[in-house]
């Protein structure tokens, strides 16, 4: 046997190797624990509604205000 065709399979079976714990690693990973953890998103009773940030004039508002304030900081000491 050559030195080259030793070198070849041992290069082979290291790959070999390294796909299986590759294989072993992604098993590893495919049931994760039960935690059976409840999570309430929904709380409720808050003083201005619980959803006030998806509401649209929040946003518009919001944005309004930026411009101006923006606008203000442009405009600087020009009076």
């Amino acid at each position: 046997m050559t030195r080259t065709n030793l070198l070849s399979k041992i290069q082979v079976f290291t790959m070999a190797v390294m796909a299986n714990l590759a294989v072993v690693l992604v098993k590893a990973q495919e049931k994760g624990a039960d935690l059976k953890v409840d999570v309430d998103l929904n709380k409720g009773g808050d003083a201005m509604g619980g959803d006030w940030m998806s509401n649209p004039l929040v946003w518009v508002i919001g944005a309004l205000v930026l411009i101006i304030i923006i606008a203000l900081v442009a405009r600087g000491g020009n009076k």
